[in-house]
């Protein structure tokens, strides 16, 4: 099942660490997120949220595919609408479904490494976290013909030695900058206004084509020909990640 993080309020945080004194402070702080802004900052050629903004392109990427219960709907709409995309996908689900993965391959869409089984890859030492992603990546080879380079980590959380070993290995860490909300089981109108409220050249648009128990994502189905169709009569192009950042689809075989 995929799992969502609660993030800790920064106010709750903070009232939490003056109870608890200064270390608990900053073990308290530490999860907010402040720590990837800063890898941001560091490494902004390989944790990326955006692409470039002199031009009016767009990419939507959809995490956590594939999923019986709603990835072949959001592909149909891909399909009707002539809207390329970026599927994040987890190995595990890869190898129970292996022909939703074929068939984003087939249909043009850009394929990137989501883990393994979706753990919170900070809490994870190095050959545990190897496994999330190396096991994906062979799993992803047989079924659409090469390993990706583009890696999304699960919650978009990653920390600094793990991103550097995956950056030595030829991974580029994708997040974005256009949030949908999608995964709380939105209406269509929310999910559309979420996306058009924040869209501009260049963005990148998370979305989810996968699910756990209990979610819905009819939502994120029926406003995503909404979506295509208004960014289209504004003028957007929509491309994949790599196309959007003009990389190869594939992780360069002398990285491993």
């Amino acid at each position: 099942m995929i799992r969502r993080l609660c993030v800790v309020p920064l106010a709750a945080a903070l009232i939490l660490a003056a109870a608890a004194g200064h270390a608990a402070a900053v073990s308290a702080l530490s999860e907010i997120g402040t720590p990837l802004a800063k890898l941001r900052e560091k490494y902004p050629q390989d944790l990326i949220i955006s692409g470039p903004a002199m031009e009016k392109k767009v990419a939507l990427t959809f995490d956590d595919a594939p999923d019986r219960r709603f990835t072949a709907e959001i592909l149909e709409v891909l399909r009707r609408e002539d809207g390329p995309a970026t599927f994040f996908v987890v190995g595990y689900r890869a190898q129970e479904m292996p022909d939703l993965v074929r068939r984003m391959a087939a249909d043009g869409h850009a394929v990137g490494n989501h883990s393994y089984n979706h753990p919170d890859l900070r809490k994870l030492d190095l050959p545990a976290f190897e496994d999330q992603l190396m096991r994906t990546q062979r799993i992803l080879r047989e079924l659409i013909g090469y390993e990706p380079q583009i890696l999304r980590p699960p919650y978009g959380e990653i920390n600094e030695w793990q991103l550097k070993w995956a950056v030595d290995r030829g991974f580029k860490i994708i997040n974005w900058n256009v949030d949908s909300l999608d995964w709380k089981s939105l209406d269509k109108a929310s999910v559309v206004d979420n996306i058009l409220s924040q869209v501009r050249p260049g963005a990148i648009v998370l979305q989810h084509a996968g699910g756990g128990e209990g979610e819905d994502l009819t939502g994120t189905i029926d406003a995503l020909p909404i979506v295509i169709r208004t960014l289209k009569r504004q003028g957007y192009e929509f491309v994949t990640v790599p196309e959007l950042l003009n990389m190869p689809v594939s992780r360069p075989e002398s990285a491993d």
